[in-house]
């Protein structure tokens, strides 16, 4: 089921929803600047068999309104997007998956509406700024530093084909060394995101949306959410000790390696993937 859900005057987003509407629901957050598409279809019907799975595009992506310039927002706000998609579909509260910028907002809704999840799981992002140090582990390790010169070129006008080309070298970087990465497999993602969005650029609104709300890694130790930290070794964005030391911030958590994944989510992570959340899932529901 699709359907577009109104989140501040004049600002809809595309939402779609898989599986028995009367199951426990799962709200599939993405990162920045890209469509809700990126989460596989393989990984929705496997979550879907037994769950309400939802993904949609944030505002300035896919199918959902691009009006940054006209309605500015900040990263907080695009959080709480999340909370109104789940009150438009009348679910109280739902287990939430976050990748990227939205393994963000998904911390941010630990600290901020921990009423509103039944689970929560991060992958490809670090601790909330704020979070505390401790002794010889850092909060944040680099990221890696050719991946800034590459993304410097991000927003640049492009014909269609020249802009699908840039995103499948970006996601060739994402992916790491260890999974072999299958460019036509990303290609036609591109081509179907973009058939989705009716458009073919990238939006800068994600760049400029203010992030200071979420600088609330100090309250990350006090979360009795039972979250998932999904450890992603070949992730040029997010080192592996990123995942470690969030997973010891939060008390009620558990730590997963996922052998060769990056950040990215190839046809070849998605078993391990789908096993991992749902083997939280489970446990959390028992």
């Amino acid at each position: 089921m699709e359907r577009f859900v109104e989140v501040a005057e004049g600002v809809s987003l595309w939402v779609e929803s898989q599986g028995p509407e009367d199951a426990p629901a799962i709200l599939l957050i993405m990162g920045s600047t890209v469509s809700g598409l990126v989460w596989p279809d393989a990984l929705v019907e496997v979550l879907a068999r037994k769950h309400r799975v939802i993904r949609y595009d944030h505002r300035d992506t896919g199918a959902s309104t691009w009006a940054f310039d006209r309605v500015p927002y900040s990263a907080t706000r695009m959080a709480e997007d999340a909370l109104a998609i789940l009150d438009a579909l009348g679910i109280e509260r739902a287990h939430v998956v976050g990748l990227s910028l939205g393994g963000f907002l998904v911390q941010w809704l630990l600290v901020a509406h921990p009423e509103r999840l039944l689970s929560a799981t991060v992958i490809g992002a670090p601790a909330l700024e704020g979070a505390p140090a401790r002794a010889n582990m850092l909060a944040r390790a680099p990221i890696d530093p050719s991946l800034f010169e590459f993304w410097r070129h991000m927003f640049e006008p492009r014909e269609r084909e020249a802009q699908i080309e840039w995103r499948v070298e970006n996601w060739r970087r994402l992916n790491g060394k260890v999974i072999p990465f299958d460019a036509e497999e990303f290609r036609a993602l591109e081509r179907r995101i973009i058939a989705h969005a009716g458009r073919h650029d990238t939006s800068t609104a994600h760049a400029r949306a203010d992030p200071s709300g979420l600088a609330r890694g100090a309250e990350l130790a006090h979360v009795t959410v039972p979250t998932l930290v999904i450890a992603t070794p070949e992730d040029p964005t997010n080192p592996e000790s990123n995942s470690r030391f969030l997973a010891e911030t939060l008390p009620h958590s558990t730590l997963v390696r996922i052998e060769g994944m990056g950040h990215t989510i190839p046809r070849a992570v998605v078993p391990p993937l789908a096993a991992a959340l749902l083997g939280h899932i489970e446990t959390v529901a028992g």
